[in-house]
């Protein structure tokens, strides 16, 4: 496989696929809102010798999504492995969210759009009796805490889909994968209006790079698996929520809830 398209690739963990998949000599499609982070972005991974094919598009606008895979399959004839990574949120209490801004339009990037340009690009897969599908989701597909709620459920909603395309595709040779990756060094949290007044966050310990997401990413090209949850030490909390739900909920409403809810 030498042809990737990926969504979502102006930064961030985009981006950091797009470097790496370019140094390993696959040929890219790359999208994003923002063409002059797509411009630099080819800048830095042509020199590596591969194709690499900026496309600019607003994946929350039908249109959007019919261009960009238009403009890969007419670029490249065909694309090998498509990355859903494209995504954002928005994560406050429920009944602070518009209805509009924060609330569709998460769901329409986080969810929709995904599945909307998976079919677009799926009938040459399905033709070429191979291809791979992974999109990059979060932890927060399996498990859902407070102030994620409309980024949980676009999230759960994308493991969702996940499981099923894998078992509808697999029959023609095309394989899918869900990336499952705890707190990353982003410009998310810059964007989701995170407001957390009794200051607790994230430790910067746990959190992972871009560049780590994007090596175990494309190691699922060559070692295809279902999904990969990163750091693998969250695969115990998923154990916990799974079988557990009533201790989970009472740590999370002793630990977060009480003391936020508190403060407002």
């Amino acid at each position: 496989m030498n042809t990737i398209l990926v969504t979502g690739a102006s930064s961030g963990i985009g981006a950091a696929i797009a470097r790496l998949a370019a140094q390993q000599g696959y040929d890219l499609a790359v999208t994003a809102r923002r063409l002059e982070r797509l411009q630099s972005l080819c800048q830095e991974c042509e020199p590596y010798g591969v194709r690499v094919l900026p496309i600019q598009a607003d994946l929350a606008q039908w249109e959007g999504v019919q261009a960009v895979a238009h403009a890969a399959l007419a670029a490249f004839g065909r694309v090998d492995v498509l990355i859903n990574n494209a995504g954002f949120g928005r994560l406050n209490w429920l009944e602070t969210l518009d209805g509009e801004a924060d609330i569709a339009a998460q769901i329409q990037v986080n969810l929709i759009a995904p599945i909307q340009l998976t079919r677009q690009i799926l009938p040459s897969m399905i033709a070429n009796r191979r291809g791979h599908i992974i999109n990059i989701a979060s932890i927060a597909s399996l498990i859902a805490t407070p102030t994620y709620s409309v980024y949980a459920a676009s999230k759960f909603g994308l493991h969702g889909f996940t499981e099923a395309l894998r078992r509808e595709v697999a029959i023609y040779g095309i394989r899918v994968s869900g990336v499952y990756p705890g707190g990353v060094e982003t410009e998310f949290g810059e964007k989701a209006g995170i407001q957390r007044k009794s200051g607790i966050k994230t430790p910067d310990w746990m959190r992972l790079t871009a560049e780590q997401v994007a090596k175990h990413t494309l190691r699922l090209i060559q070692h295809p698996r279902r999904e990969i949850v990163m750091p693998g030490y969250l695969r115990v909390i998923v154990w916990l929520n799974r079988f557990a739900p009533t201790l989970v909920d009472w740590v999370i409403q002793q630990w977060f809830v009480a003391r936020e809810r508190s403060l407002t």
